[in-house]
């Protein structure tokens, strides 16, 4: 399959989870009291919006760098795009749920950010699928140096490992989880991607902004 029908499906999925993010910025509307006390009441949905809409947005950055140097696409790579779309759907449905119960930090506050923080490790986990798929045989148009791997992988999926540990602390603390959430998708950012070698056989990286 050509890597244009992947990445034009891909984009589609993006648009339609980024848009779904909006749905829950909603107010009760006229005759619950004045509007400025009704949008400071949901400021935990805007906070979560806005975290999940960069995130999204990094995700789709980093897509569309890695998707453009690969030279065609197989069975296993639709796949591995579609754990990764699974995972960018749910985000909507888990900022929602987040925005309810945060910062409640009660049992089921924590729940919902152990979700929350779930749907993203999913979505690393998909994502550095597709990037580990790039690194065997002649799947892109400027491969990294076998040598560049590791250290591309470290910088690559690191961000995985920071949800775990999300996960972990939300068990405890919801509002901490939230904040090392938000901390990753400041990282990733100002992060480079790793997605071909350059000329020179060094790390290739495509901006993440």
């Amino acid at each position: 399959m050509d890597r244009s029908r992947l990445e034009a499906f891909s984009d589609g999925v993006f648009a339609v989870a980024i848009t779904l993010l909006a749905l829950d910025l909603t107010v009760e509307g006229p005759g619950h009291g004045p509007l400025l006390d009704q949008l400071y009441d949901k400021w935990p949905a805007f906070l979560a919006y806005l975290i999940s809409f960069f995130m999204i947005g990094i995700v789709w950055v980093n897509h569309h760098a890695l998707v453009r140097s690969i030279t065609k696409a197989d069975r296993l790579l639709l796949f591995l795009n579609l754990v990764l779309l699974l995972f960018v759907v749910l985000i909507p449905f888990a900022t929602a749920t987040e925005a309810d119960y945060f910062p409640a930090n009660d049992p089921d506050g924590q729940l919902a950010m152990v979700l929350y923080a779930g749907v993203f490790l999913g979505m690393s986990i998909g994502f550095g699928a597709i990037f580990e798929w790039t690194l065997h045989g002649q799947r892109v148009s400027q491969p990294l140096p076998p040598e560049r791997h590791w250290p591309a992988r470290a910088r690559f999926v690191g961000g995985g490992l920071v949800y775990v540990v999300a996960i972990l602390i939300a068990l405890v603390n919801d509002v901490a989880s939230f904040v090392l959430i938000a901390a990753v998708a400041v990282y990733y950012i100002l992060e480079r991607t790793p997605s071909s070698a350059g000329p020179d056989g060094s790390a290739g990286d495509q901006p993440v902004v």
